[in-house]
């Protein structure tokens, strides 16, 4: 029996691969384990690693396959609870506080007494605060699609201590409690992906309620695997090249390492030029494809010799 549940999750996680390859992204073992994880426990993924290795793309990727709407709440430093779950529809309460001032008098009909009157006003408090004159942001949005949702909390890093506590009953119980209407339950379980750079720590407590991944810079096998899918008619020696040199670069200390999507770039770039082989006058010329600092570029050009020759050992 072990042995069969064990040959149907390897089946899976292959399946998954393949759904993946076909709208463009090359999900590793890992990363494809952790989905099928992720939908068999109904639990978070919080996916951590260097900024450019396709976090982000995972949870797009992610939203594609099972054809579910992507809901994402990009973090920044002073993010709160009100700006991520709902605002009050100001407008619509103005008008509405209108039209009842209007029907003052229909609705102060029968009452004698002022506690009469203040009884039939009171009847009246709690329809400016309900979800009617709620604008749904991110959070409160994925819970309340009825068919279910992605919802991706990017570059949770950003964000401060005290959001990421608040977030605990959302990631735990799918639930979030609202002061004006009280507890609203996912309508259908979201599939949740957070994403750090590790700008800082994430608390003990938020990754006890997620499955973890961590995602480094592809191997070169990986890339080229990546770089087949989306340059597919670049030559095999400017592949073997480009992914060096690549990698050569994510060697050195520099500000910004070239990501993914920046590689699969150049190998475009590369393509359009017609070459049959990387010499350094078109690595020189096309180096602001990869590098976005000056500083970069002006580093690596003295280095051109020795990084494109192959692999640094």
């Amino acid at each position: 029996m072990a042995s069969s549940n064990m040959a149907d999750a390897s089946e899976s996680i292959k399946k998954i691969q393949n759904q993946f390859y076909q709208i463009g992204y090359i999900a590793s073992d890992s990363i494809a384990t952790s989905i099928f994880l992720a939908q068999s426990l109904s639990k978070p993924i919080l996916i951590e690693g260097p900024p450019g290795v396709g976090k982000t793309e995972l949870a797009t990727a992610f939203s594609k396959v099972t054809e579910k709407p992507l809901i994402r709440l990009q973090c920044y430093e002073g993010l709160d609870e009100a700006k991520a779950l709902y605002e009050w529809k100001y407008g619509k309460q103005l008008l509405y506080t209108q039209i009842l001032r209007e029907k003052m008098n229909d609705v102060m009909d029968g009452a004698k007494t002022l506690q009469e009157s203040l009884n039939k006003i009171h009847d009246f408090d709690d329809i400016f605060f309900n979800e009617k004159f709620m604008e749904p942001r991110p959070l409160l949005k994925a819970l309340k699609q009825k068919e279910g949702a992605v919802l991706l909390i990017d570059e949770l890093d950003k964000s401060d201590q005290e959001f990421e506590a608040f977030l605990l009953e959302i990631l735990q119980d799918y639930r979030v409690t609202l002061p004006e209407i009280g507890a609203v339950n996912a309508t259908k379980t979201p599939h949740v992906f957070l994403t750090s750079n590790n700008t800082r720590e994430i608390g003990d407590a938020l990754k006890r309620r997620c499955l973890h991944l961590y995602i480094p810079f592809p191997s070169r096998d990986l890339e080229k695997k990546i770089i087949e899918k989306h340059v597919p008619t670049l030559n095999e020696e400017l592949k073997e090249q480009l992914i060096n040199f690549v990698h050569n670069l994510r060697n050195l200390d520099l500000k910004k390492l070239p990501s993914i999507s920046e590689t699969i770039d150049w190998a475009k770039v590369i393509l359009l030029t017609n070459v049959d082989t990387l010499d350094n006058e078109l690595v020189r010329s096309t180096l602001n494809v990869l590098l976005k600092f000056q500083d970069d570029i002006d580093f690596v050009t003295t280095e051109l010799p020795s990084l494109t020759k192959g692999p640094k050992i």
